[in-house]
């Protein structure tokens, strides 16, 4: 008989802590930024910035084209617990799928507490229907820890999409990459006094405990060296869709935490 023993949580707040546990966690950042901005300069008039979607100061989106007709669409989504970031230090995340001859767009969205995460799901769902509207063909989906949640959300029967079926039925592939998907813990956090979450939102807005209404196929990536919770919320996922259907996978980084394992995006298959 062989046990696995699932080790009682009792610091939130810790489980959800990244930085403390990477080393040179700081340095990451400013890493991106200039990556980033390398980025869109390399790409010049291939690139078009603050691409708005909404009449909010920050519902806008950066589209990046590839040379020659587009295969289709792939959106990126950043995270930074719905509190934090902005489009502007992920745009290298676009490489990988524009050299294969996909267009990426990047949406930023209103941050916490300025907007719940319902709000933001709403925004993320907005965010993919104009560019859907702007490049035709297939659509895929990926985000990073918080945008792991908002892509996923995007398949779920109570999602933003749900009544726009004609966009919906476009996405054939989502990548959650440590994707949080029960934000049912987050209201044992601190970080809670920012996202303001109660019991009924975090249980409408977990794609874990929702119903997906959308057959496609849902990968969800996490590192191996990545806190245990990252590791639990993508197996629960993948685990739990599977039994509602859906093609799931899910892949684990060898060596990659939490800051790094995004970097598969800038080179990896679309």
């Amino acid at each position: 008989m062989h046990k696995k023993h699932n080790q009682i949580i009792t610091n939130w707040d810790d489980a959800y802590e990244n930085g403390a546990y990477i080393e040179n966690a700081s340095t990451f950042p400013p890493l991106w930024n200039q990556q980033a901005a390398g980025f869109r300069q390399k790409m010049g008039e291939r690139a078009s910035l603050d691409v708005a979607y909404g009449s909010k100061p920050r519902q806008q989106l950066d589209l990046f084209q590839p040379k020659g007709e587009a295969k289709g669409l792939l959106v990126f989504v950043h995270g930074g617990y719905w509190k934090a970031f902005d489009k502007s230090a992920w745009s290298h995340l676009a490489q990988g799928a524009v050299a294969q001859g996909w267009a990426v767009a990047i949406p930023s969205y209103t941050l916490a507490p300025e907007a719940r995460i319902a709000e933001i799901t709403q925004e993320i769902g907005a965010a993919i229907m104009h560019a859907a509207s702007l490049i035709g063909g297939p659509i895929h989906l990926a985000g990073h820890s918080a945008g792991g949640h908002l892509v996923t959300r995007m398949l779920c029967s109570n999602g933003t999409l749900s009544t726009h079926k004609a966009t919906q039925e476009r996405i054939k592939k989502v990548v959650s990459i440590s994707g949080v998907h029960d934000l049912r813990p987050l209201l044992k956090t601190r970080m809670n006094n920012i996202l303001q979450l109660d019991e009924a939102e975090a249980i409408t807005e977990s794609p874990a405990l929702q119903q997906p209404n959308h057959l496609a196929e849902v990968i969800c990536l996490v590192g191996e060296n990545e806190r245990p919770e990252f590791i639990r919320q993508s197996e629960l996922l993948a685990n739990i869709w599977a039994g509602l259907g859906l093609e799931t996978n899910l892949l684990i980084a060898d060596g990659k935490h939490h800051f790094d394992v995004i970097e598969t995006l800038a080179t990896a298959e679309v």
